[in-house]
């Protein structure tokens, strides 16, 4: 989803909270908000400690439940906050199952970049090439798109989801969540706009790109995108909670209850049960903390991918939008660089209807951190505060 400027914040904010979207969860963080008490130093404290604080200060901010994890090589800290129920209060789940939004991105990023290793697909290559007829009209022009300008959201091409009609309100989300979609129909969607710029003149957070990119892993591999990210990621690494959903609309046990804001000073709209495939291939996974953490380890230590992919996945380009939020963001194939008082680390977040996801790994795989929380709020002071603080806390969780 493209990023926002503090100004149009709180009306898109509506849009873009059920989006898989990186760009509107950074977005959130731009300008003011509630206060949250600063612990003290991080590194006087034990990580344990400084993970627990920050989820109490997130559940103070008014999110329903948030649980994260770190792992320090094989060793893993844990902590929750808040209830997995708001009707029932049932503690926070350990290790439950939540949609991971746009962090799927990394995943299928990973395995384009894998047959490019393969020499099935070039980074160069144009679209058109791959996919005829799909990105066109409008003034869209497949031909002068590339594989990379699509991965590293410099494509310039329009993001739908605020078009999705389950996305606008409370009641429409209640009447459309169990629309079904497939990624070429929500890129067509796209086609109805122009591009935002002409491709590789800026960056753009759109959906889009990902939509195409789960296509072309299917045009290359004749498999569905999911199927290769299963293949080629999950079971090698023994991910054996992560999965692509499909059409099916639950969660498995256990798992907290997902809570909306749909606008600034309304209800919270229980959204757990919904149809996936309005993100699909740009944010259609579920996962747990763990299965991630152990994700971002594996590929930040180049379990994954063979060094010249390597190289690619980390060639950033500035994330023009959000350098509000803190200057020297930039993205590279499907993951972010978050630059911090200790040097930076690579990133990427994630929100699906009612939840919202955040990690961290050090440039050199060792420790990372991944948390959610059950509750996305619209409220144009709280929103805010609590992007900050979570960035705050993987800062601390970092550079701890």
């Amino acid at each position: 989803m493209n990023a926002r400027s503090a100004v149009r914040r709180t009306a898109r904010w509506r849009k873009a909270v059920a989006a898989a979207t990186a760009g509107a969860v950074l977005a959130a963080a731009i300008g003011g908000g509630a206060a949250w008490a600063a612990p003290p130093a991080a590194d006087q404290r034990s990580t344990v400690t400084v993970l627990q604080h920050g989820l109490d200060d997130l559940h103070g901010l008014g999110v329903s439940g948030t649980q994260g994890l770190v792992r320090d090589d094989a060793q893993t800290t844990v902590a929750r906050s808040g209830v997995a129920d708001l009707d029932t209060g049932a503690p926070m789940p350990v290790d439950g199952y939540f949609r991971i939004g746009s962090e799927t991105k990394t995943f299928v990023s990973v395995v384009l970049l894998q047959l490019v290793g393969e020499g099935r697909i070039r980074l160069d290559d144009p679209i058109e090439q791959w996919l005829p007829g799909v990105v066109d009209g409008n003034g869209n022009d497949g031909r002068h798109v590339t594989v990379r300008q699509v991965l590293q959201h410099t494509s310039g091409l329009y993001d739908p989801t605020g078009d999705l009609p389950a996305l606008q309100s409370a009641d429409e989300f209640l009447e459309h969540r169990f629309d079904h979609y497939t990624e070429a129909q929500l890129v067509a969607m796209a086609m109805q706009h122009p591009p935002l710029f002409a491709a590789g003149t800026h960056w753009s957070y759109s959906n889009t790109n990902y939509l195409i990119a789960g296509m072309l892993i299917e045009r290359v591999t004749g498999h569905r995108w999911y199927n290769e990210v299963r293949s080629r990621i999950l079971m090698p690494l023994r991910l054996t909670r992560t999965f692509y959903p499909g059409d099916r609309p639950t969660l498995p046990k256990p798992h907290a209850e997902g809570y909306q804001q749909f606008a600034p000073g309304g209800s919270l709209v229980d959204t757990t049960v919904f149809n996936p495939t309005v993100a699909a291939s740009a944010g259609g996974l579920v996962s747990t903390t763990n299965d991630l953490a152990r994700f971002w380890q594996a590929l930040g230590r180049g379990q994954l991918l063979r060094p010249g992919q390597m190289a690619e996945l980390h060639q950033t380009v500035l994330a023009e939008s959000v350098q509000e939020v803190r200057p020297g963001i930039a993205y590279g194939l499907g993951i972010m660089w978050i630059p911090n008082r200790c040097g930076g680390y690579w990133a990427h977040f994630g929100d699906m209807p009612g939840v919202s996801t955040l990690n961290a790994v050090t440039p050199d795989g060792h420790r990372s951190a991944v948390f959610y929380r059950a509750t996305v709020l619209a409220d144009p002071d709280r929103a805010p505060a609590v992007m900050q603080r979570e960035m705050a806390l993987l800062d601390d969780l970092i550079c701890g």
